[in-house]
C-alpha cells in the first residue's frame, strides 16, 4: 500500500517564486498515494499557470471564492471538510499576516478559517521580510493557534540574498506530510542514533578509522522517521546524504560522538548505537605532521570511552539498542555485550566475509534481547532497517507496558 493511500491533501499556493516547487510537491504527494486538490490565490497565478497543477493532480484547480461553479457546491466549506491536511506552500508574508488576523478575502484564506483539520504553512520570502518583527510575531501567534510551521530553510534566495526564508524542498514537505498523516509505530518517540565510523587523529593529516560506510545507520534513521519517530542522527564522517526529516549532528572523533550523544541521551526515548566507534585513540596526537625518519613508528593507544555503556548506565536512560559486528562467534559475543552493558536489545552481524556488513548495500542480523531472539534474513540494508525498526518498536512498546 502507498504511504499516503486514502489521504486527502488540499494544497494552497500563494504568490512567490517558490510556487515552482509546489508542482513537484503535487507530483510527490500523488506518487505517495494522496488525493491532491489545489487552491491558488490570484498572486500565485502570476508565477505558475493553474493548468500545470491540474495536469499533475488530475483535478480542476480552485481559484475564486465567488466562482459560480465552485459556489454551487459550497467549495469553501466542502473542501475544508474534505481534506485530511491543508498545506499552504509557499506561504507568503502577506498571506501569513492575513491568516493570523483572520482575514477571509480569498478562497484559500476562507478555507483556512473553515477547516477543522490540520493546517500547515511552509513560509517562503526574502530573508529580511522573514526577520521583520511583524512576520515573526505572525508566525509566533499562528504557532500558538496550532498552525503547523514547516520551515523555512536557509540558503541562497531568488533575489540574491542568503539567509532564512527559503521554502523547504518538495521532498522535505512530502516527508513532513507523510509523518503527519501516517504517524507510524514510533509516533511521538524521540530516537537518538549513531552511525558511521569515527576518526582518531595521529597527526593533522593522518588518522585511525575503520571500514564502516554508515549505510546501515542511515537506513535505520530513514526507517525510524518513516515510522513517525523524531530522529537525531549523530554521524561520523561518511559519503552519504542526510535522510530527509532527520536532525543530523556531524562529528569526527569518538570523544565528539560521546559528547554529542550524552548531551541528548537523557531527553531521548530510544538510543540505537549503530556507529562503528574506534575502541582506541592515539594517546597524544602530534601537533605537526610526523615526518618519515625510520623503518618503524610506534603509537601508544588508549581506550576510548564506551558510548553505549555510558548511556545505558544513566539514571534516566533511554531504551538501549546495541550493535555487534563480529568476525567469529557472533552469538556468543552479542549475548555477552547484551549482559555486560545492560542493554535492552542487540543486533549482531558477521563482517569480513560475503556480501554483507561493512562497505556493502546488504546485511543480515541476529537480534537478541533478554528472553528472545529474531533473525533478519539477508536483504538490502533498507529492508533490514525496516524490519529492525519494527522489532525495536515492538520491544519498546512491551518495555513501556
Amino acid at each position: 500500500m502507498q504511504a499516503l493511500g486514502n489521504k486527502k491533501v488540499l494544497l494552497g499556493i500563494t504568490g512567490g517564486i517558490a510556487a515552482y516547487k509546489s508542482a513537484e510537491l503535487v507530483r510527490l504527494l500523488t506518487k505517495a498515494g494522496a488525493e491532491v486538490r489545489v487552491v491558488m490565490t490570484a498572486s500565485a497565478q502570476k508565477f505558475v499557470q493553474p493548468l500545470t497543477y491540474q495536469a499533475l493532480s488530475g483535478h480542476r484547480v480552485y481559484l475564486d471564492l465567488f466562482d459560480a461553479e465552485a459556489e454551487s457546491a459550497m467549495d469553501h466549506i466542502e473542501l475544508a471538510r474534505w481534506c485530511d491536511l491543508l498545506l499552504v506552500a509557499p506561504a507568503s508574508a502577506d498571506f501569513l499576516g492575513k491568516m493570523n488576523a483572520g482575514y477571509a478575502d480569498n478562497l484559500l484564506l476562507t478555507l483556512c478559517l473553515a477547516s477543522k483539520q490540520s493546517v500547515a504553512v511552509a513560509p517562503a520570502m526574502n530573508q529580511q521580510m522573514f526577520a521583520n518583527p511583524a512576520t515573526q510575531e505572525n508566525i509566533k501567534q499562528l504557532a500558538a493557534k496550532n498552525v503547523l510551521l514547516w520551515g523555512p530553510a536557509e540558503g541562497e534566495q531568488a533575489c540574491g540574498d542568503v539567509g532564512p526564508g527559503r521554502m523547504l524542498e518538495a521532498q522535505q514537505l512530502c516527508d513532513k506530510a507523510l509523518q503527519h498523516l501516517s504517524p507510524g509505530r514510533l509516533a511521538g518517540v524521540k530516537l537518538l542514533l549513531t552511525a558511521g565510523p569515527t576518526r582518531e587523529a595521529i597527526d593533522p593529516v593522518r588518522y585511525i578509522s575503520n571500514r564502516s560506510s554508515g549505510k546501515m545507520g542511515y537506513a535505520i534513521a530513514t526507517a525510524a522517521f518513516e515510522q513517525g519517530a523524531s530522529v537525531t542522527l549523530v554521524s561520523g564522517p561518511v559519503a552519504l546524504t542526510a535522510p530527509g526529516g532527520v536532525n543530523l549532528i556531524a562529528v569526527e572523533s569518538a570523544q565528539q560522538m560521546h559528547d554529542a550523544v550524552l548531551q541528548r541521551a537523557a531527553d531521548s526515548d530510544v538510543f540505537v548505537a549503530c556507529a562503528a566507534v574506534s575502541d582506541y585513540r592515539v594517546d597524544q596526537a602530534a601537533a605537526q605532521k610526523i615526518k618519515k625518519s625510520s623503518d618503524k613508528l610506534s603509537l601508544r593507544l588508549v581506550l576510548n570511552t564506551d558510548i553505549l555503556a555510558a548511556v545505558s548506565a544513566l539514571e534516566q536512560r533511554p531504551f538501549c539498542v546495541g550493535f555487534a559486528a563480529e568476525t567469529q562467534d557472533v552469538e556468543g559475543y552479542a549475548l555477552d555485550k547484551l549482559k555486560q552493558k545492560n542493554l535492552d536489545m542487540i543486533a549482531a552481524n558477521q563482517v569480513g566475509a560475503g556480501n554483507s556488513g561493512f562497505e556493502t548495500d546488504f546485511n543480515q542480523l541476529e537480534v537478541f534481547w533478554r528472553d528472545g531472539r529474531h533473525a533478519i534474513a539477508h536483504a538490502s540494508k533498507t529492508e533490514v532497517a525496516k524490519q529492525l525498526i519494527d522489532l525495536i518498536a515492538e520491544r519498546y512498546t512491551c518495555a513501556r507496558s
